[in-house]
């Protein structure tokens, strides 16, 4: 059975989803499986449902192309579509695999997804930090330990550095990595990331107020405005 990629459609501008829809119509292993009209509507279908490659718009109201990839580091293969040349540096730094510029031709179209088909069939990179369902693998002091996912209480940015707090630990340790490699490994029922500098176990949270959370260890974390959302998403499940 042939290998089929399901695609989202994210623009705020209907004459952009029926360009995109028509392109995709004429692959036989692509199958337009959603369309968002706004960044918040985009975080709701990407958390309930299974997409291959996103085809995603920059300028929305609310919540911007851009800060939608912020916010959703674990998201399908992004190929940007938007009329601004302006945001390209930042739509790579966050993983996008192309960019196309509108009106967007059915051959830059297909130059774009098979740069996605590539990556698909192609080698990843080895990590630092890797996971399996429980536990959490990380370099520390030269060793290679594993911390359970469920002693977790929150995880903060430090640069090429992350302080990693655990309910079993008196003191947080500090480890290798990025919030945004990390993010894109760790289970996200009971994580999520609600400040640039933080992700949070949502089990370990104590109180919330609008612009912080208390944690089980007693400790304040800022909550980002843009961030909201997906800490409002996941309490709702």
């Amino acid at each position: 059975m042939a290998l089929t990629y399901r695609c989202l459609i994210i623009d705020d501008e209907s004459p952009a989803h029926k360009a995109l829809a028509s392109h995709i119509s004429k692959f036989d292993d692509l199958e337009h499986s959603g369309s968002a009209f706004s960044g918040m509507e985009a975080v709701k279908m990407l958390n309930e449902n299974h997409y291959d490659i996103i085809f995603l718009d920059i300028n929305m109201p609310v919540i911007s192309g851009v800060e939608l990839m912020e916010l959703q580091p674990k998201r399908p293969l992004t190929i940007v579509t938007t009329a601004y040349s302006d945001f390209a540096l930042s739509a790579y730094q966050n993983d996008a695999i192309d960019y196309l510029l509108k009106p967007i031709s059915f051959e830059k179209f297909s130059k774009a997804i098979e740069k996605a088909k590539i990556y698909f069939s192609g080698n990843t990179a080895k990590k630092e930090i890797t996971t399996n369902a429980k536990t959490l693998s990380h370099r520390l002091n030269g060793q290679i330990t594993e911390t359970l996912l469920t002693d977790i209480i929150y995880i903060e940015s430090l640069g090429n550095y992350m302080k990693l707090y655990s309910i079993k630990l008196k003191s947080p340790i500090i480890i290798y990595g990025s919030l945004s490699s990390i993010s894109a490994e760790i289970d996200s029922t009971n994580f999520v990331q609600v400040h640039r500098s933080f992700i949070v176990n949502v089990t370990k949270i104590t109180s919330i107020t609008f612009k912080s959370l208390t944690m089980f260890n007693g400790e304040i974390v800022p909550v980002g405005r843009k961030y909201q959302i997906l800490l409002d998403n996941l309490i709702m499940r």
